[in-house]
């Protein structure tokens, strides 16, 4: 596992059980629309379905959940698509113990499978699948264009690939000095390589063969989640979780404040991007 991967592990490693005992089983933004009185645990659920809705997707029998955190996305589509067989990895292993869990839970020990594993390692083998999830997950893989390749490959004709993650805002304008300040404190505190806009990951997507690519900004759709994000930050629960947690955990919480402050530029941006692999 490289320097990266082992930063992300044991930032989730260590922050997920906070998050569970915050937010719940979902680690993803929240859908609001313009309805910004929403509880935000349903902003969660109806983000999923907005994407579904969004991409066409009605059913799906085979499913890759990339980057699936604790398989909160995992479940729902296994029980709203019918599938039979939906597969989520994660780099971390408490992730993925706690996701065991749940799925015995839900009862969807059969269906529902999730692996600590780099989805970078997937290969045709671990396929086919007739739809691919990736939600807020992206923005983690250093070569963008490697990862649609690799999506790609592991869809069988007509499957799809819904993708969520987050961007800058396109340029031109050029990027100013403060705009760079803010990013590069964002991927140091939450350990990201370099962001990119939309478009670039829109041109992978036809590069790696996709058909049918579309995308949309949905950054105001979910921007409000970030500040609640910070109001439960602030419980007094989550501090003392955040204490126990250590230092890398508490970074990840401070860097919530560069999170408001990029989308209030309109410097960072929620892109959702669907395609078909024909």
């Amino acid at each position: 596992m490289d320097a990266l991967n082992q930063q992300i592990k044991k930032f989730y490693d260590a922050s997920t059980p906070i998050w569970l005992d915050t937010w719940g089983e979902h680690m993803h933004h929240g859908y609001y629309g313009d309805r910004l009185d929403k509880d935000h645990q349903q902003a969660q659920l109806d983000l999923v379905e907005e994407l579904l809705q969004w991409g066409g997707v009605e059913q799906a029998q085979s499913v890759l959940d990339a980057g699936c955190g604790v398989g909160g996305s995992a479940r729902l589509l296994a029980q709203k698509l019918g599938a039979n067989r939906v597969f989520g990895c994660t780099l971390s292993s408490v992730q993925a113990e706690r996701a065991a869990r749940y799925n015995e839970l839900a009862g969807l020990r059969e269906r529902v499978t999730i692996q600590a594993r780099d989805m970078m390692t997937l290969g045709k083998e671990d396929g086919p699948f007739d739809l691919i999830w990736s939600l807020e997950s992206a923005e983690h893989i250093a070569d963008k264009a490697a990862l649609l390749t690799m999506f790609y490959e592991l869809l069988e004709p007509g499957g799809r690939l819904l993708l969520a993650t987050w961007c800058h805002r396109e340029t031109p304008p050029p990027l100013a000095y403060a705009d760079h300040r803010v990013l590069e404190k964002l991927q140091r505190l939450y350990h990201l390589p370099p962001f990119v806009p939309l478009s670039q990951l829109r041109q992978h997507a036809l590069q790696a063969g996709f058909q049918a690519v579309k995308t949309e900004d949905w950054s105001e759709a979910v921007a409000p989640f970030w500040k609640a994000v910070i109001q439960s930050a602030l419980r007094l629960q989550s501090i003392k979780g955040l204490m126990q947690a250590g230092w890398p955990t508490i970074k990840g919480a401070w860097a919530m404040r560069q999170m408001t402050k990029g989308y209030k530029r309109g410097l960072i941006k929620f892109g959702v991007l669907q395609a078909m692999k024909v």
